[in-house]
């Protein structure tokens, strides 16, 4: 395996294969199968637990998705799937908090909307994957660097 300097070309695309699926199928499906991951329960003071964006159909998209990926990529199915459901359980957990400061669902929040995602599938999988810690940090600074890019750009009106 070729020396990691300052990212993981494999951990970065696997990151955004597994963020941008979701969104993808949510376009594709619209509410097709679409079953929120917290049920649409909410907490006591009515807000929701995630919110109704995040879905099993997302969060089983993603995570295949990354899977097949990672399958080309040469890190195989079981740790490319496992690390694209850890990238998505990074943004659930984003979004837990965004919604217990009761921040509207899409909001964009830098560093908490990305870090989460990125870092605690390449934390949990850092030996299985060979990642170094230099590798963790540059690969998280390139997909937050990314995702503001690409957040930025979908509020901006391209015609």
């Amino acid at each position: 395996m070729p020396p990691q300097l300052f990212t993981s070309l494999r951990a970065l695309v696997l990151l955004i294969v597994a963020n941008s699926t979701p969104v993808i199928l949510s376009r594709m499906l619209g509410g097709h199968i679409a079953a929120p991951i917290d049920g649409g329960l909410r907490l006591h003071n009515e807000t929701a637990i995630l919110g109704s964006h995040k879905t099993w159909r997302g969060l089983v998209g993603g995570s295949l998705a990354a899977g097949a990926a990672g399958t080309l990529l040469g890190w195989g199915f079981i740790n490319s799937a496992t690390f694209g459901a850890l990238a998505l359980v990074g943004d659930l957990l984003s979004s837990f908090v965004k919604r217990r400061f009761d921040l509207a669902a899409g909001r964009c929040m830098p560093l908490l909307d990305q870090l989460p995602e990125a870092l605690l599938p390449m934390l949990i999988l850092r030996s299985r994957l060979d990642l170094t810690a230099e590798s963790i940090v540059g690969t998280g600074a390139a997909f937050t660097v990314l995702a503001l890019a690409a957040a930025w750009l979908s509020t901006r009106n391209l015609s």
